[in-house]
């Protein structure tokens, strides 16, 4: 069967894609593009902004179009909250953000008139790790490992521990084994991600600390960059960066949660640290790490921010200096507590204060990349693109050089200047 995937959303979910492209590759199927013909479309959905549903719904609409008499399956986190709305769609098959094996058997049992099958579990009531294989197709650099599902931070502007239910862990042992054959297999870096790896084995005996999981995966591939995915600020402690900065092959580049810098903000977002210890984390990773990359997100407009609060926000992001940020305005999310607060953000100030926010963070992006002019890096080049090869360094700054066959490859390279949001260099012989 010809089958195309597409997918929206986080890194979980571009995993757990992946997961689902080798399994269907290893049973016999065909992986097709998904703007061509297929038999079957599947779309891996998101549901973190209103904005994400409404790109689920045209994907789903998109592909039924496309492939009117095509099977059409639908999974993700917006199948899991809303398949009610999918189900409207005019879908085969709709399952949620679990059991992606059980969905493909799903899929393969499908008839052209065997009716709608719409199987959602409740989220909440799990309890159980779903493993899926790690890794991707042939020719990437680059795996992730999925060691964490589920977060119960709850939020307030987030649906997500609706969408992916409470805390559940990969076992250590387990990820040290997935670590050793994807350094096996030729991957040169590993990203651990998760929904909220920052909570990794809460749910295990014992309650480990991830800093634990990351020194068995660092010491399961040592030849293999361990890059870490989104963490929370209170796991950076004086103890995890002393531990951290052990590890010759962790990738010195932190992306700590923020979400606002105003202590106010914070508070009603429900988030669990304040601007004091967040700063401390940053201060402790630059105390540890030779020039870490510090990237984070940033919510501007939350409802009842004035511009105060915004102002506050500007001041603590140039103390931080981030190398790099992602900026969102608001996006108001039906079935979180957020949605129903007062003072909400005329759309109008909200783009006006991402723009200025992002004004500010595309001033600390440059300030960063000159500091690294006239130095040498060590790049994992990963893609060939308009004449240059693209790749990143450990602090996940985007390198660019001119060179033959350098896939998959890493080479020392002395920076020259700035490219396209990057650095541009030449290699170091």
């Amino acid at each position: 069967m010809r089958v195309a995937i597409y997918t929206l959303g986080c890194k979980v979910n571009q995993y757990e894609t992946q997961a689902m492209e080798a399994e269907l590759t290893r049973r016999g199927h065909t992986l097709v593009p998904f703007d061509g013909e297929a038999e079957a479309y599947i779309i891996n959905t998101c549901t973190v902004t209103a904005v994400s549903d409404k790109k689920s719904r045209q994907t789903i609409r998109q592909a039924r179009k496309r492939a009117p008499h095509a099977i059409v399956a639908v999974c993700g986190c917006y199948a899991q909250t809303d398949p009610e709305a999918v189900e409207a769609l005019d879908v085969d098959l709709v399952m949620g953000s679990a059991h992606r094996m059980e969905f493909l058997d799903r899929l393969e049992a499908l008839s052209p008139d065997g009716g709608q099958v719409v199987d959602v579990d409740d989220a909440l009531r799990r309890r159980t790790y779903e493993h899926l294989p790690a890794g991707g197709l042939e020719g990437r650099t680059r795996a992730m490992l999925k060691v964490e599902d589920g977060c119960v931070n709850f939020c307030t502007y987030c649906i997500i521990p609706y969408a992916r239910g409470p805390i559940r862990s990969l076992p250590l042992e387990q990820a040290a084994a997935e670590a050793a054959r994807l350094a096996a297999d030729g991957y040169k870096e590993l990203v651990l991600t998760g929904i909220e790896i920052s909570s990794w084995g809460r749910d295990l005996e014992g309650k480990p600390h991830p800093i634990e999981l990351i020194e068995a995966v660092c010491t399961a591939a040592p030849g293999c960059r361990v890059r870490l995915g989104s963490l929370e600020p209170r796991t950076i402690t004086e103890e995890f960066c002393r531990r951290g900065a052990a590890l010759p092959n962790l990738c010195p580049h932190f992306h700590l949660s923020m979400q606002s810098g105003c202590d106010s903000v914070l508070q009603r977002m429900n988030r669990k640290y304040d601007t004091a210890r967040y700063y401390e984390s940053v201060r402790l990773l630059r105390e540890y790490f030779d020039r870490p990359g510090i990237t984070t997100d940033l919510i501007v407009g939350f409802p009842g921010e004035t511009e105060e609060e915004f102002a506050q926000t500007l001041d603590f992001i140039q103390k931080c200096a981030f190398s790099a940020m992602h900026i969102f305005p608001y996006s108001r999310r039906s079935g979180t507590p957020a949605a129903a607060m007062p003072g909400q953000v005329p759309n109008a100030v909200k783009e006006d204060r991402a723009h200025r926010a992002g004004a500010v963070a595309r001033d600390m992006h440059r300030s960063w990349l000159e500091s690294w002019v006239g130095q040498t890096l060590p790049v994992l080049f990963e893609e060939e693109k308009d004449g240059l090869w693209r790749g990143h360094a450990p602090n996940y700054t985007e390198v660019f050089v001119s060179g033959q066959g350098l896939h998959n490859v890493i080479c020392d390279v002395k920076i020259t200047g700035l490219h396209n949001e990057g650095l541009l260099g030449t290699l170091s012989l």
